[in-house]
């Protein structure tokens, strides 16, 4: 299967340097995925002749627009997506919520806002299908917005019902702890707030993410990323059968232990890789490694993301 042919970078936009494009021909997953499986964590990119990058960027990405992202869906075997809005697109969610709209109600969304913006404008992106705000803090990403300003758009996505999803690095967690566990939201921490693999999940490192989970029950992770986070890399690069080893003890203490409040996405399509663009249909076949059981399964895929995006759905 080849993905739609990738639309080229234009608008007068030219892509960062080094930047790598999605996969062209990602295999099909061995894995099969349970009936109503979502990919919880996705992006689009532009086009940028249609929805221009934001000035302030960090990056100028490749053009990945719905299109892709859907062909994928369905090649995968998803019945839905989460689309979490680029930082390359800073506060304008048009691409995001573009696509959202096109899906037939098979797409949810995690906008990025500012404290300027209206109840009304709220009330739009809910219609269209957000249902939570990202707060990042990798500081190679993104300028800092006051903590103030964060809760205060904190409190008023509550009332939506609404989540909050942060993006951190690990070790900048003890700081970031206080402010964290004060919001009034749900938490989702993407990428099981990035740990160094190198290190044994026995470990202090992560025994301070586990413990944050732990003793805040309104907190959940995506287990995503082994792409992002692996030293060993796929197969073409560690000579091994099986994928992304490393990330493997990591993602499934998560899960096992914490199995009601988990996601997964692809992070399609993987913004910021330097040394290989993954294959999606390995990454679905990492899935069983992490969660070894279809109570599992369907808990991480279908259950838990139907609970936080589509509720009237859940079960």
């Amino acid at each position: 299967m080849s993905l739609p042919e990738g639309l080229p970078t234009t608008g007068g936009f030219t892509k960062t340097a080094g930047w790598l494009d999605w996969y062209q021909g990602p295999s099909r997953p061995v894995f099969q995925l349970p009936e109503g499986a979502v990919d919880a964590h996705c992006h689009v990119f532009g086009p940028g002749a249609e929805f221009p990058y934001a000035p302030e960027r960090k990056y100028t990405p490749c053009d990945a627009g719905k299109e892709q992202l859907f062909a994928l869906r369905d090649h995968l075997g998803f019945s839905r997506n989460v689309i979490v809005q680029a930082t390359c697109h800073g506060d304008d969610n048009r691409a995001m919520v573009d696509a959202c709209r096109a899906s037939g109600g098979r797409a949810r969304g995690v906008a990025t806002v500012r404290r300027g913006i209206s109840d009304e404008q709220l009330q739009a992106l809910h219609e269209a299908g957000v249902r939570g705000v990202r707060f990042n803090f990798v500081k190679r990403l993104v300028d800092f917005t006051p903590r103030e300003e964060l809760m205060e758009i904190a409190q008023r996505i509550h009332r939506l019902g609404w989540h909050v999803v942060i993006y951190f690095e690990g070790q900048d967690l003890p700081e970031l702890w206080d402010f964290f566990t004060a919001l009034p939201t749900t938490v989702v921490v993407d990428h099981m707030g990035r740990p160094d693999v190198t290190q044994s999940p026995d470990g202090p490192a992560f025994g301070l993410f586990l413990r944050f989970m732990r003793e805040h029950a309104h907190v959940w992770s995506k287990v995503s990323c082994p792409e992002r986070l692996s030293v060993a890399g796929p197969p073409a690069l560690n000579g091994q059968q099986q994928a992304y080893r490393d990330v493997v003890p990591f993602a499934r203490r998560i899960v096992e232990e914490f199995p009601d409040r988990v996601l997964w996405g692809t992070d399609w399509p993987h913004p910021n890789l330097k040394d290989h663009v993954p294959d999606d249909g390995l990454l679905v076949d990492f899935i069983p490694h992490i969660a070894p059981t279809a109570d599992l399964q369907r808990r991480l895929l279908v259950d838990n993301p139907l609970r936080l995006y589509w509720p009237e759905l859940a079960g």
